[in-house]
């Protein structure tokens, strides 16, 4: 899935005293089966800009499309129904509901898709065996391992099949084995063609080799880094 931003600009409270200009001018480009990494310090646009990308919140001004389709000319309906079918997110606290059982937080998203239980059930399998914690299926999610956890969200993003997978800082709350374990796992999904946006101020994940491009933002500018 390709992405393509075009002068980039996002203003929160645009016109008021507590006005912040929170993208400047953002030109980013990201090929099909690329793995880009944002870093920056918090504060500094990387969220922002990931929401964008994600179709959570609308540009300001400027071009955002993805795979050729520019978002802010889309209807609302449709861009939930892109989000559910192309994108797959991974949050920083994971935002699993701890009162469910492992499976029915990686199958969750299937719900408003109509999948009969079968098929939501053979699709938590497949993901579960995939990361390993096969045997946490039936377990509620509090009581499981952060290191668990992870897995489980990084789990319930792909349950959809997306091709685009978006990371906010994923491995703020890990320690060093998790957050290695963690990458390895974004290697395996490139390798299966799918197209990574992280955002990172974690030298794990942005100098690790399997980023194409690091970019740094500072105060909602965006520079290549190498």
């Amino acid at each position: 899935m390709r992405i393509e931003l075009v002068d980039i600009h996002k203003y929160y409270n645009r016109g008021k005293a507590n006005e912040v200009h929170a993208l400047k001018g953002i030109n980013l480009a990201v090929r099909e089966g690329e793995a880009v990494c944002l870093q920056g310090p918090s504060g500094s646009g990387k969220s922002t800009l990931l929401s964008i990308i994600g179709c959570i919140y609308p540009p300001t001004s400027g071009k955002a499309a993805i795979s050729g389709k520019q978002l802010a000319r889309l209807p609302d309906h449709f861009l939930t129904q892109h989000r559910r079918d192309n994108i797959g997110f991974i949050f920083q606290r994971f935002n699993l509901i701890e009162s469910l059982s492992v499976r029915d937080n990686i199958t969750l998203p299937l719900l408003p898709m109509g999948f009969p239980p079968a098929e939501r059930n053979k699709r938590a399998h497949a993901l579960l065996e995939k990361f390993g914690i096969g045997h946490r299926a039936a377990f509620r999610v509090d009581k499981i391992s952060g290191g668990e956890m992870q897995r489980v969200a990084i789990a319930r993003a792909l349950v959809c099949d997306p091709p685009l997978i978006l990371a906010d800082e994923p491995t703020a709350h890990l320690d060093s084995v998790l957050s290695t374990q963690f990458m390895e796992m974004m290697s395996l999904l490139k390798d299966e063609g799918k197209t990574l946006v992280l955002t990172s101020h974690d030298p794990a994940v942005s100098r690790h080799p399997v980023v194409d491009k690091l970019y740094t933002m500072i105060d909602g500018s965006l520079a290549e880094a190498g």
